[in-house]
């Protein structure tokens, strides 16, 4: 545990930030930097809990208390060892995780929870200022090949595993540049691209292969793939995004935000590059998560005149209630960086049909308020409440609704992998359908977080390394009982 009194004598804080004028005005990282007076008092708020219900709370089971206790002694390579034993990537957990492990703190109870997200990116940026990170080169080959399609969260962290462990790693990547939802999804003022670069490097540094513009189905035959490899994994992510079919969908002005977002990532790497014009223009964000969220941020960047957010759900209790108990993650109201920015939040509205006034060109939604009621079997049932449809004027609507399933044309399709009820790739113990074909992360499980795909990757990588070592031990077993089998 940290000091004995610390969740007493220390009150949560959290990190400054710039401010609000200052910070819509660029596209880097606003958060300050963590001092070593602040991150030792923080992690002094470590109680002694008995059970850390953190360590559940945390997809990846990261040993909270241990490396809170750690820094607390100013005992940091410590603290880093402790860390990278669990978790790959904390650069990445430590800047965009919404830390389901804080809503599981004992301390949470009756206090603010222990500043653990934080705490772990101060971690890790230490040990690369300090040159702790080094690339994870392994003692021996194994002699075994193997894929993974898809550079997201998932594929890097499996990739990060198997190579660990000697195989020789390929990861094909259908864009222009690796890192998957990390590179294109996640606003770069919430993680800065340089942060990705740095890692890749050091996967690079270890032997991992990326190949980029490797569209698997289209450019790379997945059968061919499968053959020269002793085992593939894909981890594609889940890329088909929800649609609103309602008239008018088909005006010019309606994006997918996924499309917003990359084209903004690729116009601060290349001033040529498409970009959706956001300048003065009247922005709706059609869904209320972290991707609208940074649908909102980055049209504050660009110079939006108004945001309004549109959630279809109730607003949420600012506070858990009886329905929503600790150490479950709590269904409350949360307020982002980029709605500190600027945005009018509006919930319960169903958005009924687009509007234009030429017929061609996004002006305006019309939209109704709705509640929603529990019904004698617990669902709850949404009803349209009379004479509340509103005009929202809009040039631009992102939509931000979510992710179906992965992208089943080309690679699936080719291989006939057997899928569950939702279209996500249907897997036993990571393994496929498909014979040395494993998937893991939001293309088998369906959309989620960062740490969940980082778990998914380590864990799918442990199941490789199994099959590729009964593999080997049956190739042993053949060859005990004659030399010349081949």
């Amino acid at each position: 545990m940290g000091q004995i009194d610390g969740f007493i004598k220390y009150d949560r804080k959290a990190v400054p930030k710039q401010s609000v004028e200052d910070r819509v005005t660029h596209f880097d990282e606003f958060v300050e930097k963590e001092s070593k007076e602040y991150i030792e008092s923080q992690s002094a708020r470590c109680m002694d809990c008995g059970v850390p219900f953190c360590h559940n709370g945390c997809p990846l089971g990261n040993r909270i208390p241990e490396f809170n206790d750690a820094v607390y002694n100013g005992s940091y390579k410590q603290a880093y060892d402790i860390l990278i034993s669990t978790n790959n990537f904390p650069e990445f957990t430590g800047r965009i995780c919404p830390a389901p492990c804080e809503a599981s703190c004992v301390l949470g109870i009756n206090s603010d929870a222990v500043t653990i997200e934080t705490i772990e990116k101060s971690i890790i940026e230490m040990a690369f200022e300090n040159q702790w990170v080094q690339a994870k080169v392994p003692d021996k080959e194994s002699g075994k090949k193997t894929a993974i399609i898809g550079s997201g969260p998932a594929g890097l962290a499996c990739a990060d595993e198997l190579r660990i462990r000697g195989h020789q790693v390929t990861v094909y990547e259908k864009s222009d540049q690796i890192g998957g939802l990390l590179r294109y999804g996640i606003p770069n003022f919430k993680l800065n691209k340089s942060v990705v670069d740095r890692r890749i490097q050091l996967m690079e540094q270890a032997g991992i292969d990326f190949v980029t513009n490797a569209n698997i189905g289209v450019d790379i035959n997945p059968k061919e793939l499968i053959e020269e490899n002793d085992a593939v994994v894909i981890c594609a992510g889940s890329s088909v995004p929800r649609d609103l079919n309602v008239e008018g969908r088909d005006l010019q002005g309606i994006y997918f935000a996924m499309d917003f977002l990359t084209q903004v990532t690729k116009r601060l790497e290349d001033e040529t590059a498409e970009l959706i014009d956001c300048k003065g223009k009247n922005i709706l964000v059609i869904g209320g998560g972290d991707t609208g969220s940074d649908c909102i941020g980055s049209s504050n960047r660009l110079g939006a005149r108004s945001v309004v957010q549109l959630e279809l759900l109730s607003k949420p209790p600012t506070h858990r209630t009886d329905n929503d108990l600790w150490p479950l993650w709590p269904m409350i109201l949360r307020t982002s960086s980029s709605h500190e920015e600027g945005a009018q939040r509006e919930w319960s509205i169903v958005t009924k049909r687009f509007l234009s006034d030429d017929r061609v060109h996004l002006s305006g939604v019309e939209t109704v308020r709705v509640e929603w009621n529990k019904d004698k079997d617990g669902k709850y049932n949404m009803i349209e409440i009379p004479n509340s449809i509103e005009i929202i004027p809009c040039d631009i609507a992102f939509l931000a609704i979510g992710f179906l399933h992965p992208l089943l044309e080309g690679q699936l399709s080719q291989l006939g992998i057997s899928l569950d009820h939702r279209s996500n790739i249907k897997t036993t113990n990571y393994h496929t359908s498909v014979h040395k074909l494993f998937a893991a992360g939001d293309a088998r499980m369906g959309q989620s977080l960062v740490v969940h795909a980082i778990a998914e990757g380590r864990k799918v990588a442990e199941s490789v390394d199994d099959f590729l070592s009964e593999s080997n031990t049956q190739i042993e077993k053949v060859f005990a009982k004659n030399p010349y089998a081949i």
